[in-house]
């Protein structure tokens, strides 16, 4: 390696790392909800790595109460450098009703975005007999299709401060109930008394149509005292609290003949594209990027997203990345994926976008949504300067800069410098290869399509078939969760006792012996289900050593005559 050269990657090296220092400076304002009723508060969260003063909370109180301020400091290591970070919070008690604007504000030398928040009419509770405690639970829906994604809020009152508490809430019989996010705290005052309230969130999944009772859930508590006058006098100490939320009867929807498959009932999608050129190169990757927003689902019951074949160009995708929130009562989940077309030939290239079939729980109709589709001017090969011009659908593999992303100002420089650290290993990992002595091809040869312990190698296709599992064990019925299981591996397994003694992990093993003894015998099927979900996430693993080392000198163990 050159002195120029290594000068060169040092130098590529500290402008990143100085790019990378300025994009960490950063302050920004959220708020925890963004709807609310009147009487009831929000906490507004001011997060900033400047290390200038609190904010300036004053501009707040012309539409608002501010309370319960509070201010937290992290120091953490990110790139070599030291960076402090600090997170401010205080409760937003709205005056009025309407939409209301959080202004700006001011935080050292940076300045926070506006924020909008949503007041709607006092909600008047069903607890007007002033009880200490008491529970309540909403469904979004009350008669939902098989398999759809509902949304159940839990929230707990209390007029006491607590000492300790144990909040629970049973599952169901006949569908599956995970959390989602973390418990939500505010205030509202109800008859003229305070009242703290805890907001925990469900997601809740029906596994077969007729009937659904989602049983109350349970408190049990301890309060520091009522606080009232006689409370003070006679010095009283810590009560118990308890509390019982009421049952909630749903009746399921079974799927709709003729429905589109796979099934996913939504309330809506929405697709478009974040970035879409209009101009490329032959041999040159022009980045997509997809958004999709699904209304009423989490990333687990999601289809795969694809780009539809092309036959000028290829395409290579990105995973998908997951943004989950729960909104309107119900989860929601925004797809994005980057997608990256090589055109092979020049000319005008139509790509068309994913298409999405779902069906509408509102209207109750299939539909299909997807980005429109886009023409992208491919133009000849660009002109090199150690081997003239490229020829048609040749792409220039020897200079990092031939394959780039064209819609970022950034990543040119680090794909390049990724693209040549990876080069330089490669041609080193190649030279010390050749050196080595080769072995016995008898003694060593693995048959191409063979792993060493006799078996085909996993599918090339096992992450998508790992995806569908996770999918199924969200939304699917039992024997499409064991043809999903079957097919972890190719070939497929015959059944599930034949693919137990496959696998290598014990908690997986348990699991599928779980789910067979819930399915064929009455148990219950909601918690093997989530056995599998666990033990099944970090991806199936197999019996069977790596294929041996190419210079490994050791005999066979049982030599062939």
């Amino acid at each position: 390696m050159s002195t120029r050269w290594r000068t060169g990657l040092c130098a590529t090296v500290m402008v990143l790392w100085c790019i990378a220092g300025v994009a960490q400076a950063q302050t920004r304002a959220w708020l925890d909800r963004d709807r609310v009723a009147f009487g009831e508060t929000t906490t507004l969260n001011v997060e900033t790595d400047d290390a200038g003063d609190a904010p300036d909370w004053a501009p707040l109180a012309q539409d608002f109460d501010v309370s319960g301020h509070t201010s937290r400091r992290q120091v953490e290591i990110s790139n070599g450098q030291r960076v402090t970070r600090s997170l401010y919070g205080v409760a937003l008690k709205p005056r009025r009703e309407g939409v209301l604007t959080v202004p700006p504000l001011q935080v050292g030398s940076a300045r926070t975005q506006a924020l909008s928040l949503s007041v709607a009419p006092a909600v008047v509770s069903a607890a007007r007999d002033g009880a200490p405690a008491f529970i309540e639970a909403d469904v979004d829906v009350q008669s939902p299709y098989v398999q759809q994604s509902i949304g159940y809020v839990l929230r707990l009152f209390y007029a006491t401060p607590l000492v300790s508490g144990s909040l629970d809430q049973p599952a169901p019989q006949g569908a599956s109930m995970q959390r989602v996010g973390n418990d939500v705290q505010y205030s509202r005052d109800i008859g003229g008394r305070r009242y703290s309230v805890v907001e925990r969130r469900y997601q809740l999944v029906p596994e077969r149509s007729g009937t659904l009772t989602i049983p109350g859930a349970r408190f049990e508590g301890r309060g520091a005292g009522g606080g009232g006058f006689f409370d003070d006098v006679f010095n009283r100490g810590p009560r118990d609290l308890s509390a019982n939320g009421p049952p909630s009867v749903l009746e399921v929807r079974a799927m709709p003949t003729g429905a589109p498959q796979p099934w996913l009932p939504l309330y809506g999608v929405q697709a478009r594209w974040l970035e879409a050129p209009n101009e490329g190169r032959v041999g040159e990757a022009s980045t997509f990027v997809l958004e999709a927003v699904f209304d009423g689902a989490v990333g687990t019951q999601l289809p795969g997203v694809e780009l539809p074949a092309l036959p000028d160009a290829q395409v290579f995708a990105e995973p998908p990345q997951y943004d989950e929130s729960f909104e309107d009562g119900r989860p929601r989940v925004r797809l994005t994926r980057r997608y990256a077309v090589v055109p092979r030939s020049g000319g005008a290239l139509q790509i068309q976008g994913p298409r999405i079939g779902w069906w509408d729980v509102r209207a109750g109709t299939a539909r299909v949504s997807g980005p429109p589709a886009v023409s992208l001017a491919v133009a000849p090969g660009a002109a090199r300067a150690d081997d003239g011009v490229a020829t048609p659908g040749q792409i220039d593999v020897a200079a990092p800069s031939a394959v780039r992303d064209r819609s970022s100002a950034l990543w040119p420089a680090v794909s390049a410098l990724l693209a040549a650290l990876w080069l330089a290993t490669a041609l080193l990992a190649w030279r010390l290869r050749r050196q080595r002595p080769a072995p016995s091809a008898a003694r060593h040869a693995v048959p191409p399509h063979e792993d060493p312990a006799g078996g085909k190698p996993p599918d090339v296709n096992a992450n998508q078939a790992h995806r569908r599992l996770m999918q199924v064990l969200q939304t699917g019925e039992p024997g499409e969760v064991e043809s999903a299981l079957r097919s972890l591996r190719s070939p497929v397994f015959a059944d599930l006792d034949a693919l137990q003694p496959a696998l290598d992990d014990a908690a997986q093993r348990e699991a599928l012996v779980l789910w067979q003894r819930a399915r064929w015998t009455g148990g219950d099927l909601a918690g093997a289900r989530q056995a599998l979900r666990t033990a099944f996430r970090p991806g199936p693993r197999w019996h069977g050593a790596p294929a041996p080392r190419a210079d490994a000198a050791l005999p066979p163990l049982y030599p062939q005559r």
